[in-house]
């Protein structure tokens, strides 16, 4: 049993980039399939389809996306920031840019997972789950 799910998600996107693989394999719940959601919309990855949907083995398959001619990653870190060890909350006036607003920050609030950007026009705070840039 993994005790963080969220850094195994991490590590295996960070392990298959750094394979250059096409497509990677996780195991599937909600705030995965949120986080998955959020990097599709933002331009990180290609695609993606939830397998064995209503079973209890689910899983994810995350299509990476690269750069026609250098086959470079459109991901290029991936870092966890709250871990179940230490939680990282911010409020609307502490959150976080990454890259100088050119990466991502996941942010769980109470109205869902979203970015950093979509959480400051809400005006809601929350946990700072990961950055991505």
């Amino acid at each position: 049993m993994v005790s963080d799910p969220i850094a195994d998600y991490l590590t295996r996107m960070r392990n298959a980039i750094a394979a250059k693989h096409r497509v990677v394999e996780i195991p599937a719940s909600k705030q995965k399939k949120e986080i998955t959601k959020i990097l599709f919309e933002k331009g990180y990855i290609l695609n993606y389809k939830f397998e064995n949907e209503g079973t209890p083995k689910q899983s994810i398959k995350i299509a990476l996306k690269y750069h026609p001619l250098t086959k470079q990653s459109a991901i290029s870190d991936l870092k966890r920031v709250s871990s179940p060890g230490l939680r990282k909350y911010v409020s609307v006036s502490e959150m976080p840019r990454v890259l100088n607003g050119l990466g991502i920050a996941i942010v769980s609030t109470s109205k869902g997972l979203m970015t950093d950007k979509e959480a400051r026009t809400l005006n809601v705070g929350g946990e700072v789950l990961c950055y991505i840039s």
